[in-house]
């Protein structure tokens, strides 16, 4: 199996080189870019819809957004991207944008505040999954003509339910969804009123550095530049990325120079590229969080006790000082390091004595049988191993009930799981991206289909805790707002049905020539227009 998919990904390589034959190549083309990534969760190029890992950092590199993060400089926060200013109003509740002259799209068309206007209003209207982040500002499919609005083709005028602290509702324009897509070409695409998704879902229509030319799910994405980018002309022409499940065939290409960077080694593949001339490895503290979460509607695991004993029942040291070493550090609350009101309180521990009596305690001292939902991915599946041989000690037998990124998502958010191993990351630098799905969920009914947020995922009613999110957000004052978060996460630590247990470390393993790969960070995905060779 790996020897046949390792032969498979030479081949796609040695196709788009135009090379008959791979084995003899040393080393990839200088203005071509090639990653080794599990991109097995991509489901939509549309930035309305697409709100996976993989499909994210595609979206960064294709679409570009009113404000947006220099992949160099992460810390200084957002700037300006297609906006060049903005301004807000006197009652904080309108934000006027002026747009930036110089940006086109892939098409050729020039990029206008009604590009924007249409992207934003087609978000709120679609109502995909990542639609939250902008409905939460009191837009609607019905009011959109009104609050959202390009009064010319330099200017975009967006209003406001209440008022915001501006970092935050600029944050949230950081995300996914904030992506400008050409309004020509999607429309000229629509099929029965659907503004262009279907199209949209494997092609793209962006003003950034590079464009999708072709995407074989589970497979490869290939992208080439954008001829019509209006920054800097990228070094990497040519972007490739393929899916490589096993990080044994990821260091293996490494090392004979099929790939530029693996994104997904273990930490002994690592260990072994750190032996290897021409290789180095650069770790990157990510904001993704690795968790377990319990479906509230399982009678059994919505029982207070069992949750407490299955968070006392997890060796969260023991894995991170084993098959996660060096690129999962142990973190416990929903907010990660270096976000504001971020809470490094870790009050579990493996303690299997006091996971007996919490589960003694419970109304099912029994235990019975869990079905832990679990995407293909090793690290994954690893840490899911680990809590069925703790968990089991507790007389809890749990089967693995593992898929694709794709079909483990789609089983979560119809919620349909019992429990749900994988991993979070946020949609933008603040502490309301975490805060708004994990503490937050207003309407629990099935009809409310808020996806989007993981405690509606878990079935989770949560009205006070909703209440008190939605105050953090208000909240204009840094100080105060930051031990809101604190309060906030102290209780979702002990009344919660997530168990959050660690933090990534991503371990970059690359070619010694490859510099400026950044995948990110704790706030966005990753950039591939700065890489140079």
């Amino acid at each position: 199996m790996k020897q046949s998919r390792s032969l498979r990904a030479a081949a796609l390589v040695a196709a788009l080189m135009g090379s008959a034959a791979l084995p003899a190549m040393a080393e990839t083309p200088p203005n071509m870019l090639v990653i080794a990534n599990r991109i097995d969760d991509i489901k939509t190029f549309d930035p309305a819809e697409s709100f996976e890992f993989a499909g994210a950092d595609v979206s960064r590199n294709v679409y570009e957004k009113l404000v947006n993060f220099d992949p160099l400089d992460l810390d200084a926060g957002f700037g300006p991207e297609l906006a060049e200013s903005w301004e807000i109003s006197e009652d904080g509740t309108e934000i006027t944008f002026t747009m930036a002259e110089g940006h086109v799209f892939a098409s050729g068309n020039p990029v206008t505040a009604k590009d924007a206007e249409f992207s934003l209003r087609r978000a709120v209207i679609l109502n995909k999954t990542p639609s939250f982040i902008l409905t939460q500002f009191g837009f609607t499919p019905e009011n959109v003509e009104e609050t959202i609005v390009a009064t010319d083709d330099s200017t975009l005028v967006i209003k406001l339910d209440q008022k915001y602290a501006v970092s935050f509702v600029l944050n949230c324009l950081t995300a996914t969804i904030g992506g400008i897509v050409d309004m020509e070409t999607a429309m000229a695409n629509e099929v029965d009123g659907d503004m262009g998704a279907e199209w949209l879902r494997t092609n793209t229509a962006g003003s950034g550095p590079y464009k999708v030319v072709d995407w074989k799910p589970n497979e490869s994405v290939l992208m080439d530049l954008n001829p019509n980018y209006g920054g800097e002309k990228p070094a990497m022409e040519r972007v490739i990325v393929q899916h490589i499940q096993e990080s044994a065939t990821q260091r293996l290409q490494l090392e004979r120079g099929d790939i530029d960077i693996a994104r997904n080694l273990s930490p002994e593949d690592i260990a072994s590229v750190k032996e290897t001339d021409g290789l180095k490895v650069v770790d990157e503290l990510k904001g993704r969080l690795m968790y377990f979460s319990a479906n509230q509607k399982n009678e059994m695991l919505s029982d207070p006790k069992v949750l407490e004993a299955l968070k006392w029942a997890t060796d969260y040291e023991g894995m991170a000082g084993s098959f996660l070493n060096g690129q999962y550090t142990v973190h416990q609350a929903f907010l990660p390091l270096t976000f504001l009101g971020a809470l490094q309180d870790k009050p579990y521990s493996f303690d299997l004595d006091k996971a007996k009596a919490a589960l003694a305690e419970s109304g099912f001292p029994d235990c019975g049988p869990i079905e832990i939902s679990v995407r293909e991915a090793q690290e994954r599946i690893d840490i899911a191993q680990s809590l069925q041989n703790t968990w089991g000690q507790l007389g809890c037998e749990a089967e693995l009930i593992v898929g694709t990124g794709a079909q483990t998502l789609d089983r979560y958010r119809a919620r349909e799981h019992d429990i749900y191993l994988g991993a979070w990351g946020p949609d933008y630098p603040d502490p309301n991206t975490n805060a708004g799905t994990f503490a937050y969920n207003p309407d629990n009914s099935d009809e409310a289909g808020a996806t989007g947020l993981l405690a509606w995922r878990n079935a989770w009613g949560i009205p006070e805790m909703s209440e008190e999110t939605l105050a953090a957000v208000t909240e204009n004052d840094t100080d105060t707002r930051r031990e809101m978060y604190l309060a906030i996460q102290k209780e979702h630590q002990q009344i919660s049905p997530f168990g959050i247990m660690f933090q990534q470390i991503e371990q970059h393993a690359m070619q010694e020539n490859v510099q400026d790969f950044i995948s990110g960070g704790a706030t966005t995905a990753a950039s591939y227009w700065v890489v140079t060779k």
